[in-house]
């Protein structure tokens, strides 16, 4: 018997890890296309993409998105869990970004959102892998500090 094969949006987000913005005045249009699925004009890579990113990995699938290129507007989508719930797979990590960060409750502010990989509590870190990590696709590390919010997409 063949196992069944589940496609989640982490599981798509992991076949992009590698992909990189283009220095200089060229883009990559894979970035642009992603962004495009959420804001037609959008021309470049040096656009924030996090958002981006994680939108249209959750488009392929045809899972409920944030239909936004900010970072925190994945705070309304889904249900909230905590970090101890959290798994790879269906689970949003939204960041705060900045020195002096504004509250979770305010989403016009700054932030940093991908897909939840794993949670070290001795650490106090959080793995995300997003997009717009090193102006790549990438897994990284935050201080659990940082999180606003983990959601579970449905």
């Amino acid at each position: 018997m063949t196992p069944a094969i589940q496609v989640t949006p982490y599981s798509i987000a992991a076949r992009f890890l590698g992909l990189r913005e283009v220095a200089g005045h060229i883009h990559n249009a894979q970035i642009v296309g992603m962004m495009q699925c959420v804001d037609p004009s959008v021309h470049d890579d040096e656009t924030p993409w996090c958002s981006g990113f994680v939108n249209y990995c959750c488009f392929l699938l045809g899972v409920t998105r944030s239909r936004s290129l900010a970072a925190r507007s994945w705070l309304r989508v889904g249900a909230p869990i905590t970090l101890d719930e959290a798994s790879a797979g269906f689970d949003i990590v939204v960041l705060s970004r900045g020195d002096n960060p504004a509250p979770a409750s305010v989403v016009a502010a700054p932030g940093h959102v991908g897909f939840f990989s794993n949670y070290r509590a001795s650490a106090q870190q959080v793995t995300v892998l997003g997009g717009n990590q090193g102006d790549a696709v990438s897994l990284v590390s935050y201080p659990t500090s940082r999180v606003l919010g983990i959601r579970r997409l449905v």
